[in-house]
């Protein structure tokens, strides 16, 4: 089951998301920009948005679980998460992640394509990658 997360979820997204402040994932709990997905009782993963340029949906963080991973659970968050930007009327839908890292090939696979990049002070290279089209491509 994949639904919008709520303040209950806070304390397992708390300890699991090192890359927000506690402050900002209430925030965006209460924003409706994370999305929690679980099977039964437990706890699978989660995805984290915000709007580049305050208007186009952008995904901060996609993470499953190691037990979950490879068994189509990020496919199934992600093109939640698509629908749902097309359902309210988003076009594209953007994310990153650094050149040394797996997720580029996930990306790709699920119809994303390089957009650009930025190169930080001593980190690796940042690919951005776009999904175009959302409402032609019968995403909703």
């Amino acid at each position: 089951m994949i639904r919008y997360a709520d303040i209950q979820d806070f304390a397992v997204l708390k300890e699991r998301d090192k890359h927000i402040s506690e402050s900002e994932l209430r925030n965006v709990i209460s924003a409706k920009r994370v999305l929690v997905m679980n099977q039964g009782d437990n706890f699978i993963g989660w995805l984290r948005f915000g709007l580049f340029w305050d208007n186009i949906p952008f995904m901060n963080m996609l993470y499953i679980l190691e037990d979950y991973r490879g068994k189509g659970c990020g496919t199934e968050l992600v093109s939640f998460w698509e629908k749902e930007m097309a359902k309210v009327g988003h076009r594209q839908v953007l994310t990153s992640t650094q050149s040394n890292e797996q997720a580029q090939f996930f990306y790709r696979k699920n119809g994303y394509t390089e957009c650009g990049a930025l190169l930080l002070p001593k980190e690796p290279l940042e690919m951005f990658f776009i999904k175009d089209n959302l409402l032609e491509a019968g995403e909703i």
